[in-house]
């Protein structure tokens, strides 16, 4: 029970990282949830899964990127410069979900 706590206090921090330059941006409100959303359930699929026996530094950038395709794939319509964004925020947010589940939770 305490591991799923952590992994969604770790959902609900990352979340809140994502969608702090979106608050400030003004973006539509269904964006932003959708953002949080999409970091509150990303710890739960990076701590548990073992992507092809890829060491733990590369799964949550790997793993959190390709959650994100779909997502990427529809905003690039408008133009590849917002799709950018998405692609840098997945890998480095994944990455620190990675190490934090490594050094602080301890679940990797």
């Amino acid at each position: 029970m305490k591991t799923i706590m952590l992994t969604l206090l770790t959902g609900i921090l990352f979340g809140t990282i994502d969608i702090l330059p979106m608050l400030k941006m003004k973006l539509d409100i269904f964006s932003i949830v959708s953002a949080f959303v999409f970091y509150l359930v990303v710890p739960f699929v990076v701590y548990n899964t073992n992507l092809f026996g890829i060491p733990w530094q590369l799964r949550g950038g790997t793993i959190t990127l390709l959650m994100a395709l779909p997502i990427i794939i529809l905003t690039a319509k408008d133009g590849i410069q917002a799709a950018v964004p998405i692609m840098v925020m997945s890998i480095v947010l994944g990455t620190l979900i990675s190490l934090w589940g490594r050094f602080v939770i301890k679940v990797l």
